[in-house]
């Protein structure tokens, strides 16, 4: 378009065969000079971007609350549960989130994966949220509410119940006190669970039942004759709408200090964002490269990476240190790429050896020769084989609650409907009570 200025060109490009979620043709907007270009995506280190979502048009800009509430358990941190801080910032000036503590995630839903330490930093880091609250109750209460000066609380559209099978937001839904946004379809940490169950069944099944084991795991319930509609199995798909929302375009300004690092970034958790935080310290504004899903397999094999491409930029895109991302980064940092991008610093972390997919040559050989190359340690031992180690040895304490999480579920369809007498939607702002006598 000669009428922009500066010029600028508008690609529709075919970007891999490695992103199969996204549309093939997507638009991207660049000045001349960028050419050629790895796809990326900006993301903003203050406010999110503004866009129209389902439920939320009755909170106009003029009339947002100063303070607003989210709470919940927030174990293994995804795209998922940043998307409803996402859309949950967007009701009023300040997103407050409380995080349960470990004993009061254990009474109503069973055994976290992560500890609340580790889930309270995992949600700080969320670029939407602007602050954090600490043992936060299971049930949201209007003393909560009043307590933290918030006006309402903002939950998804799926139903949360405690051990003995009330609604979690049933005071507040009562109150008027109580909101909605869209939850995020094809991603749960029930979800996440299955997958790494999955995975840690395959080295351990004979080739016999290896299809058992997996639709089996695939189900998350022993019990085949119905499935949740929030914690099914599905696929998440990606659009360029959904990677934009997560992004907000900012580029680096004149005189910036550009760091760059690059990985799978797989199940993203603490090991991970402590890692961006040091890399993010190095400079003023950080691009991280994610390698696609056949770059990871190559080194990882098996059923890695569990989460694909497009999750896992989801996923970092997520967090306050991230600047920017590359989309199906290339695994050797050339030359090239760090004059495209004017990088300064290219950052490899202490605590993990470097993996080599096929032996060759040193992927931060430019660097290197350039003198920009360094180390740093991010303090943390958590990794992604760790995590998935944290599963397998529990596997059967997460396969029941797995299990009883989607009876609670399908009770709560139940009871919806008889409320509804089975007509249309499920209206999940109402409360419910079910029997978990049984369960």
């Amino acid at each position: 378009h000669s009428s922009l200025t500066p010029p600028q060109i508008i690609l529709y490009c075919y970007l891999s065969p490695s992103l199969p979620l996204i549309p093939p043709l997507i638009p991207i907007v660049l000045p001349f000079a960028s050419l050629p270009l790895l796809p990326l995506l900006s993301s903003s280190f203050s406010s999110p971007p503004q866009m129209e979502s389902p439920k939320m048009t009755s909170d106009s800009a003029v009339d947002k609350p100063d303070r607003v509430w989210c709470d919940g358990c927030y174990d293994m941190v995804h795209f998922g549960h940043a998307n409803q801080l996402r859309q949950a910032k967007k009701f009023g000036k300040k997103l407050i989130v409380g995080v349960h503590n470990d004993e009061e995630v254990t009474l109503h839903k069973g055994p976290p994966v992560f500890t609340e330490e580790e889930r309270y930093r995992m949600v700080r880091g969320i670029k939407w949220v602007d602050e954090v609250i600490e043992d936060a109750p299971y049930s949201t209460t209007i003393e909560t509410l009043d307590k933290y000066n918030c006006d309402f609380c903002i939950h998804g559209d799926d139903i949360t119940m405690t051990a003995d099978g009330r609604d979690t937001y049933e005071e507040v839904k009562n109150a008027n006190r109580y909101r909605e946004c869209k939850r995020t379809a094809g991603v749960s940490t029930t979800d996440l669970l299955g997958r790494m169950l999955m995975l840690s069944r395959i080295h351990h099944s004979r080739e016999d039942s290896m299809d058992q084991e997996i639709e089996k795991t695939r189900s998350l319930s022993t019990s085949k004759c119905a499935e949740s509609p929030w914690t099914r199995v599905s696929r998440f798909i990606t659009s360029t709408r959904t990677l934009m929302e997560f992004s907000a375009g900012n580029k680096p300004k004149a005189g910036d200090k550009i760091v760059y690092v690059s990985g799978a970034f797989d199940l993203f958790h603490i090991g991970h964002l402590c890692f961006l935080e040091a890399a993010r310290a190095l400079g003023d504004y950080l691009i991280v490269g994610i390698l696609t899903d056949q770059t990871v397999n190559s080194y990882r094999g098996g059923c890695h990476p569990i989460m694909n491409l497009n999750e896992r930029v989801l996923s970092v895109l997520a967090y306050k240190p991230v600047s920017e991302v590359i989309i199906g980064a290339p695994y050797h940092i050339t030359g090239e790429l760090i004059d495209q991008f004017n990088i300064a610093v290219v950052v490899q972390g202490s605590r993990i050896s470097h993996h080599n997919p096929d032996d060759s040559d040193d992927p931060y050989a430019a660097a290197k020769e350039r003198g920009i190359f360094t180390t740093i340690d991010s303090g943390s031992d958590v990794t992604t084989d760790a995590v998935i180690q944290r599963i397998f040895d529990r596997r059967l304490v997460y396969e029941a609650r797995n299990a009883k999480k989607v009876k609670k579920e399908l009770a709560a369809v139940e009871m919806l409907q008889k409320m509804q007498n089975g007509n249309g939607k499920l209206d999940t702002t109402a409360a419910v009570t079910i029997d978990t006598s049984k369960m």
